[in-house]
């Protein structure tokens, strides 16, 4: 008897020494070489059947839930539990083993109850520590959200690059155009869902040719194959998305989207170049105001570099006086009376004027555009200050802010600073705002709109009609003006949008609201607004943006005769 239990020993020995050496190879983990040791062991110690359960925390343990794996099972008809043991690895980790026999056996022996506790510590330990390995990679690859994050975006890139299977494909960062308006309109949940199913249908179109990653918020980054960027492009520009199955509600989904190409020859030295580039590309989408897709090029990091000599040259010019304001009048369409004017920037840089369109976007990509939209505020403060010392006629002026004006919460107060310095009546300031694309900024906006009128400073919703909710955006939120977009205004009482706009201008007149054309510059489009009811115009057909002195000789002036 000694001898056998001498040869058993020295059988179990060599077999937990091959388990031990399979469970920590660093290499890989061989889960068919694992099993089979762990059936030679079983049968040494007369089991019929393993069952191991791994759960994630104690309440899916308490459950009955949990991962269920059967390690070993002979498939007896009649089976009696004889051991079960618990392991608690962690607060992610925690596992039990069940060991069964064929009813009727003989109980486990010293020997065969020490080895099965040896066994079942040394397999539970494996699977917890493995479980948890998956969670920190969970939470390494991917968002609370459940979506990949950046870092499995690199891993793609990076063994692709490595595999040279990286050129031919494109990379592609995409933001959902106005998602906090869909969240306003449908709800937080509903929205939710519209999230996971456009990027689960973009995964769908990408399949295992590429990946789809989430930077954050509605931020997404790509890969394709470069022969499925047609079908990505036409989802991304456009798409409509089911929120609820019931009754098949849906919203229509577009994006903003930057593409960079991939040579065919193409391997990563830094990851950040691609998102360099790319980034390049989505800025130029969300920002340029014409394409919302854009592909990255040379060109494209010409322009970037541009950008960036603005943005080096403006403390510099701001310091140097270099940026003045120019008036362009507001007209009564009826008396031809100058009823107001806007302020305008424009940049003097050795003696050459810069068009707004060469440093305007530029500013905006940092807090920059701020600190200018409070200089031009101030010296229209003093203009008006001036004029009214001097006994002119003195007309409202409005002064646009950028939406990046949004992101300080002291805002009011540092309008009403300026506008209280100067010593000048309130109402000869209108503030020219323009839609907000997140929750927190529609917020904003409505206190600052309500903060101003209380203070009798005029608020104007600017570009109506091509944001995604002006209609929303003037029910909600108390204006005095809406300032109606050229793109908007029908070129003719004969335009099929003449009818839409007429309406627009009588629901505003309803609502108690001025009504402002912008961009007005035909004879034509002068007779669509006597007809609509809209009764103020600035544009071309009137006047250009001036300078100080010449929009003073129109003051003096008084009116217009067309």
């Amino acid at each position: 008897m000694g001898i056998i239990l001498s040869q058993r020993e020295q059988r179990f020995g060599e077999l937990f020494e091959q388990l031990i050496d399979a469970m920590t190879d660093n290499d890989r983990t061989d889960k068919k070489r694992i099993e089979d040791i762990l059936g030679d062991i079983a049968a040494i110690l007369r089991l019929s059947k393993a069952i191991t359960r791994l759960c994630r925390n104690k309440h899916e343990e308490e459950m009955g839930g949990g991962e269920r794996l059967c390690s070993y099972d002979l498939h007896e008809e009649d089976e009696v539990l004889v051991y079960t043991h618990r392991l608690e690895l962690s607060m992610m980790s925690y596992g039990t083993i069940e060991l069964y026999m064929k009813r009727g056996s003989e109980p486990f022996d010293d020997f065969e109850k020490s080895k099965a506790v040896l066994v079942s510590k040394t397999l539970l330990t494996f699977l917890c520590r493995n479980r948890m390995k998956n969670v920190i990679r969970e939470l390494a690859l991917f968002d609370d959200s459940g979506f990949r994050n950046q870092r499995s975006f690199f891993n793609f890139i990076m063994e692709a690059s490595a595999k040279g299977t990286l050129g031919g494909r494109a990379a592609v960062h995409y933001n959902l155009r106005h998602f906090s308006l869909v969240n306003q309109q449908i709800g937080r949940s509903s929205g939710d869902t519209v999230l996971h199913r456009h990027f689960m249908a973009l995964e769908k179109i990408i399949g295992d040719r590429g990946i789809v990653t989430r930077l954050g918020g509605d931020n997404f980054l790509a890969i394709c194959g470069k022969e499925q960027l047609d079908d990505v492009v036409k989802y991304l520009t456009e798409t409509t998305v089911v929120y609820d199955d019931s009754d098949g509600s849906s919203v229509f989904i577009t994006t903003s989207a930057g593409i960079f190409v991939f040579p065919e020859v193409f391997v990563i030295r830094d990851p950040g170049e691609v998102l360099n580039n790319v980034f390049t590309a989505a800025r130029e989408a969300q920002t340029g105001g014409k394409e919302h897709i854009v592909y990255y090029s040379d060109k494209l990091l010409e322009g970037r570099d541009k950008t960036m000599l603005v943005q080096q040259l403006f403390p510099r010019a701001l310091e140097n006086g270099e940026f003045n304001v120019y008036y362009q009048p507001k007209v009564n369409v009826y008396t031809g009376k100058i009823v107001g004017a806007e302020a305008l920037c424009r940049w003097i840089r050795d003696g050459v004027v810069v068009p707004p369109v060469d440093f305007i976007p530029m500013l905006e990509e940092t807090n920059d555009i701020c600190k200018l939209d409070m200089f031009m505020l101030g010296k229209v403060c003093a203009d008006i200050k001036r004029w009214l010392d001097e006994g002119r006629e003195v007309v409202r002026v409005s002064v646009n802010l950028s939406r990046k004006n949004m992101m300080n919460a002291g805002l009011l107060e540092k309008i009403m600073g300026i506008i209280n310095e100067s010593g000048i009546p309130h109402e000869l300031i209108e503030i020219e705002l323009t839609e907000t694309t997140t929750d927190v900024e529609f917020k904003d906006l409505k206190r600052v709109v309500r903060g101003l009128q209380h203070e009798g400073v005029f608020a104007t919703v600017d570009d109506f009609g091509i944001g995604y909710s002006s209609l929303n955006l003037i029910k909600a939120i108390p204006w005095n003006v809406i300032k109606v977009d050229r793109s908007f205004l029908p070129d003719d009482i004969n335009s099929t949008s003449f009818v839409m706009f007429k309406y627009v201008v009588a629901m505003a007149r309803e609502m108690g609201l001025e009504c402002i054309a912008e961009g007005v510059e035909t004879q034509a489009q002068l007779s669509v607004l006597k007809e609509s009811g809209c009764s103020i115009a600035q544009g071309f057909l009137y006047d250009m943006p001036l300078p100080v002195s010449e929009y003073e000789d129109r003051l003096k002036m008084k009116k217009y005769t067309l």
